[in-house]
């Protein structure tokens, strides 16, 4: 072999005899540099084979000639040429077996996807959305029979039913034999006992047939004791059994892991009550599935709702419901679903039948509230867990006011069975709330009655006929206010509004608009909004003397007064036609239904019809206070409950409300006392009301040395407050004060100004002697006060 510079090697002689096809190498430039230990070719040997390695591939191209300049032929090819061996033919008709398992143990099997980021990229992804399946899998499983919590409940059932056994039939089978026989020895000792010596032989035979019974008796009472014991050891061991290991677990992860081991024992307790109920029952071993009903615990499904309507006969036998939002469970653990029913059937049909309904689902009739919704064949149903409205009520909106109200806007009503708050718009409105005594009306009228009291623009007119106290409250606040249940003064308080409805319609004339707006009422505070409350209507309209004429009146001016912004509300047990005229009725828009007794008495509220419809106050059950049927806006009334407010929040609210009012300037002037009207007078220089203004003071200041003379005797300042006032005085006594006070009057004088009946003219004791004078009663200075200038007490 001859020498070649590093950067050339060819062959000197080209072979062209039978000699194996050459393959041709590309030659690329490699990155190794030029001082490599392999750079050389003179470690081949002369002869020009390999003796133990391959020769390596040289690292600086060799020189190219030839007319191929891209290409060049080496020896080390040719070379590996020759050393290669094809592979021994393998033998027909039999498969070689590769054992995939014979590698080297010294070396890890590892998978190709860990040799790379993108791999593990790769893997992490499908783990991700392999585990995020898996959940949604696990969430969706949940509510049905297969639910890990299903499976628990089964678990416990299955482990109690286990647990209780059927001993007891054992145990009432010997109690029922041993009741019977008891009673026949009891008869057939009675009957040996009764039986006359006499008759020797009779009176033998009863009383072995007495023994044989009572030894018959007492062995079956032993029976029974000894099958009860039996039933009770069985079923402590098998207590044991079942309940032992869950509490040890439980009880020994807690005592040695605290709080952490304690959930792991609820845990393992769980994981083991799930895993005994893994099997779902079968229909056929379940002996319940004929009478599911959520008054049980069921779930709410489409085929207990189509059993449900086809037992209440809104759809036939043959038909189904279209559930177009499934049962679902809410906040409040209540079930809420929205169905279509066939062709043809209203939705009128399922809300008459609600008393039906709540019969097959199992429930009370307030529980089940169904609802019109979006168009006629299409409803919403509404099965509460318990009864509505039995729960303590929450604190009212009011309280959380920093700022006025605006009555302008919507009020605040309550919460209906959903739990969803309601509000009503009260601008040219009126309303009727109606129902039992203790149905809740005057909670109910609270919460009108305060967002009135808390806008400082809203003028309050009240009329309490009970006369009791609800609405005495909100006097200081009431610009005109009758709390004595008296028809001839609220006839006259109807007078001053029905003129007070006329110069609001002449204003409005006069700025040429037609009714009262927020903006004009707050440009002209003449026309500010006016709510005229009337309680106990009752009392006024089934008066003998004024009953027809407050009826007219108030009809006038609900009728007319809305567009002039006096809103009326009207409050009575029950309205019917001998309480309430029709023709009045009727314009009240707005209408309350509380608890009624009777289907009619609810109709005289809600209206004619509207308990045929389904609408019925009778089903408001006695411990749903404050719950009624609103009927305000749309079209069917629904269940609300009026926001409560104890008689402490009342007051505080009122006091709020006050202030308010004190700095808006709109806080009613309180009326003056008698002896300062009188003093008015006088200023004006009228004399006889000067002398009756003394008089009056006279009165005042005999009052005070009263009770100061009490006190000096030991009697308690409160006490003496409380309990010494005077009402007489001797004429002597008053004409001295007058003296003093420097008014000029005589007895004849005082007596024309003062007329008393001769009974008021009786001498009575006065002094410490206990001197009889005449004198004269408070009662009469200020009647005479009254009557002679026409002024208030």
């Amino acid at each position: 072999m001859t020498e070649h510079s590093p950067e050339t090697h060819a062959p000197s002689t080209p072979n062209t005899t039978d000699e194996q096809p050459i393959a041709t190498v590309t030659f690329l430039h490699p990155t190794t540099p030029t001082g490599s230990v392999w750079s050389e070719w003179s470690d081949l040997p002369d002869d020009g084979n390999p003796t133990s390695t391959v020769p390596p591939m040289p690292t600086v191209a060799p020189a190219i000639t030839g007319p191929d300049e891209r290409t060049v032929v080496l020896d080390t090819a040719r070379v590996i040429l020759e050393e290669t061996t094809a592979p021994a033919p393998a033998p027909a008709g039999k498969v070689e077996k590769v054992d995939l398992d014979d590698f080297d143990g010294d070396t890890p099997l590892i998978p190709a996807w860990m040799c790379s980021a993108e791999g593990w990229a790769a893997w992490a992804g499908v783990f991700y959305r392999a585990r995020r399946r898996g959940f949604r899998r696990w969430v969706r499983r949940q509510p049905t029979q297969h639910g890990h919590v299903r499976q628990f409940g089964r678990g416990i059932r299955r482990a109690h039913e286990w647990v209780v056994g059927f001993e007891g039939v054992r145990v009432q089978s010997a109690a029922h034999t041993a009741h019977v026989l008891t009673r026949e020895a009891r008869l057939a000792a009675r009957n040996a006992r009764f039986i006359p010596r006499i008759l020797g032989s009779k009176k033998g035979l009863a009383m072995l047939a007495a023994e044989k019974a009572t030894k018959a008796a007492e062995e079956a009472v032993a029976l029974h004791k000894k099958a009860k014991k039996d039933r009770n050891r069985a079923r402590n061991l098998r207590a044991g059994v079942v309940y032992g290991p869950p509490l040890a677990a439980i009880g020994t992860g807690y005592v040695m892991g605290g709080g952490l081991g304690l959930a792991a024992g609820l845990l393992s307790t769980f994981a083991g009550g799930a895993f005994v109920g893994r099997k779902p029952y079968d229909e056929d071993a379940d002996w319940t599935s004929e009478w599911r009903s959520l008054g049980d615990g069921d779930r709410m499904t489409a085929p207990m709702l189509d059993q449900a309507f086809r037992a209440a006969k809104v759809i036939g036998s043959e038909e189904s419901l279209r559930v177009v939002q499934m049962p679902m469970l809410d906040a409040r653990g209540a079930w809420t679903a929205i169905l279509d029913l066939p062709p043809g059937v209203p939705a009128k049909r399922a809300i008459r039948a609600t008393d039906e309904l709540a019969a097959a689902f199992g429930v009370e009739e307030a529980q089940v509230s169904v609802m019109k919704k979006g168009r006629s064949g299409r409803v919403e149903l509404y099965v509460s867990r318990d009864l509505p409205f039995t729960d303590k009520a929450a604190p009212g909106p009011l309280l959380a006011l920093e700022s006025p109200a605006n009555f302008w806007g919507r009020i605040s009503i309550g919460p209906d069975v959903r739990g969803i708050h309601q509000s009503i718009s009260v601008v040219e409105r009126s309303g009727l709330i109606g129902g039992e005594p203790g149905a809740g009306k005057s909670a109910s009228g609270n919460t009108i009655l305060l967002a009135a009291a808390l806008d400082p623009r809203v003028i309050l007119h009240l009329a309490d006929g009970k006369g009791g106290g609800d609405l005495e409250p909100f006097e200081p606040l009431c610009e005109a206010y009758e709390g004595d249940a008296d028809p001839e003064a609220f006839d006259k308080m109807l007078d001053d509004e029905l003129r007070d409805m006329k110069a609001r319609y002449a204003l409005l004339k006069k700025l040429g608009k037609r009714k009262v707006t927020e903006e004009l009422a707050a440009k002209y505070p003449e026309l500010r909004q006016k709510l005229l409350w009337v309680d106990e209507l009752m009392l006024y309209t089934t008066d003998d003397d004024f009953g027809k004429k407050i009826t007219k009146k108030l009809r006038n001016l609900v009728s007319r007064g809305r567009a002039a912004g006096i809103i009326t509300f009207c409050a009575t047990q029950k309205p019917g036609s001998d309480v309430v005229d029709t023709s009045l009725r009727d314009l009240l828009s707005i209408r309350w239904a509380l608890r009624c007794t009777t289907p009619e008495a609810s109709d005289t509220i809600l209206g004619k019809g509207a308990a045929a419809s389904g609408y019925s106050a009778r089903t408001i059950q006695s411990e749903m206070r404050g719950a009624g049927l609103l009927w305000a806006e749309g079209t069917n009334p629904q269940m609300v409950r009026a926001d409560y407010y104890t008689d402490e929040q009342v007051n505080a609210l009122i006091e709020r409300a006050t202030e308010w009012r004190r700095a808006a300037g709109t806080l009613p002037k309180a009326p003056l006392r008698l002896i300062d009207q009188l003093n008015t007078l006088a200023e004006e220089g009228d004399k006889d009301a000067e002398i009756l203004s003394r008089v009056l003071s006279c009165f005042f200041v005999e009052d005070i040395a009263a009770r100061q003379r009490a006190v000096n005797g030991g009697m308690d300042r409160e006490q003496a407050e409380a309990e010494i006032s005077v009402h007489w005085l001797p004429g002597q006594v008053i004409l001295d004060y007058l003296k003093l006070q420097c008014v000029e009057v005589t007895a004849e004088k005082l007596a024309a100004l003062v007329q008393r009946t001769d009974e008021e003219k009786t001498k009575r004791p006065w002094g410490p002697k206990g001197s009889r004078v005449t004198g004269y009663p408070l009662a009469r200075v200020e009647a005479a006060a009254t009557t002679r200038f026409g002024l208030t007490a």
